[in-house]
């Protein structure tokens, strides 16, 4: 088995993973968790009641010795006196023979202990998928730093060794003169961090200015190479107003988005960072899924849509789907021959019983399609799932 990995923003790479072929039952456990201590204890008992749930449904299926070696780094989980006093809004735990993954989320999940043939994955998808994501590049003198999150939440990056820190860490003694540091002040009126500030007069200011895009070149380079991903996330600048414009002119970031974040970020909480990138990114997400919406509301005539699980699994199974729209509360469940697209409807208790709608975010994510969990109340029919087709 693979050692147990404890991360709290999950990514793309981490989905292909929990997709993979993996030998036996597989475990999944979610659980809403809070931020501050008190719940703590309560929590712990409510994560080894998942456990127990869990024990129920491999006790139907399988023998022992196996079910206590799932289940062993899972209750040392709950002993982890250090994990728990850094919980989050969420918990989510996957578990197999070859792979143990903990997730402390920034959104509350359902409280579900499922086991089946696959990990499920709806929850986790809510969270990771583009259509919210963004990424803030918070940049002064002083500091460089990213982030990546979402609505819900921000999680500091550890940037790659060959990114700069600093603007002296970038320039060395290319620096045209030494650089003071003052204090950053706050809303309240109080020191809250330090950014660059640097003095010159006549055509030494020009210099200065030149050693200002030298260090926006060397981070915008460094961060494409390191840190953008390929799938579009949006990257918002989070910089003073004098340097949103000198890095916009140097950046070839394709990724960087049109508005930015302005003022000094080292002023700014992390959830104040999230706040006005949310700002700045609601828009796109609610034009995203109204495009969403207005494909399956033509397409649906011409039968190049859906809303009935069964005719979607089989469209599935085909590689037809090109869009899967997945209500985020509702659960189905039952499984999918992989072999013919036939749905059995079940009970979660079964271990060959997962959610039919996760299953089919599953396969059509396996086919290259695009998957969108929305609320329940932006869903354009009641079955708690839609499906674009490409043919």
């Amino acid at each position: 088995m693979h050692p147990t990995r404890s991360m709290t923003t999950p990514r793309p790479d981490h989905l292909a993973e929990l997709l993979a072929d993996q030998d036996g039952p597989r475990i999944s456990l979610y659980l809403p968790t809070g931020r501050y201590q008190p719940t703590r204890l309560e929590e712990r008992i409510q994560y080894r009641g998942l456990i127990r749930e869990a024990e129920q449904s491999l006790r139907m299926e399988h023998k022992q010795d196996l079910i206590d070696t799932l289940l062993a780094p899972l209750v040392t989980l709950a002993e982890d006196e250090s994990f728990w006093a850094h919980i989050k809004q969420g918990l989510a735990v996957f578990r197999s023979q070859d792979l143990m993954t903990v997730y402390r989320l920034q959104r509350p999940v359902p409280r579900l202990a499922i086991v089946a043939d696959s990990f499920h994955i709806k929850p986790l998808l809510r969270i990771m998928q583009s259509a919210d994501a963004f990424a803030v590049l918070a940049l002064t003198g002083d500091h460089v730093r990213l982030f990546t999150g979402n609505r819900d939440g921000l999680d500091e990056v550890r940037l790659h060794h060959d990114v700069p820190r600093s603007l002296v860490a970038a320039l060395g003694n290319q620096l045209t003169e030494p650089v003071e540091t003052a204090a950053g002040v706050g809303k309240t009126g109080h020191a809250v961090g330090s950014y660059s500030m640097r003095h010159a007069v006549g055509s030494r200011e020009d210099e200065v200015d030149k050693d200002t895009e030298k260090f926006f070149r060397i981070i915008d380079r460094a961060i494409i190479k390191h840190h953008t991903q390929p799938d579009g996330t949006p990257l918002i600048l989070a910089a003073l107003p004098q340097h949103h414009p000198v890095f916009r002119t140097v950046s070839h970031n394709p990724q960087l988005w049109p508005e930015g974040i302005t003022g000094n970020p080292d002023a700014f909480t992390v959830e104040e960072l999230r706040e006005k990138a949310w700002v700045l990114m609601r828009p796109r997400y609610l034009a995203r899924l109204q495009q969403v919406l207005d494909d399956f509301g033509a397409a649906e005539p011409r039968a190049l849509a859906s809303d009935a699980v069964e005719a979607i699994a089989l469209a599935a199974l085909g590689g037809r789907v090109r869009t899967l729209l997945v209500d985020q509360d509702r659960l189905i469940p039952g499984r999918i021959d992989q072999q013919t697209g036939q749905v059995h409807f079940g009970q979660l208790e079964d271990p060959h019983t997962d959610d039919v709608l996760d299953e089919l975010a599953e396969m059509t994510l396996r086919t290259g399609g695009e998957v969108i969990i929305a609320p329940g109340e932006r869903m354009p029919t009641g079955t708690g799932i839609a499906a674009v087709y490409r043919f």
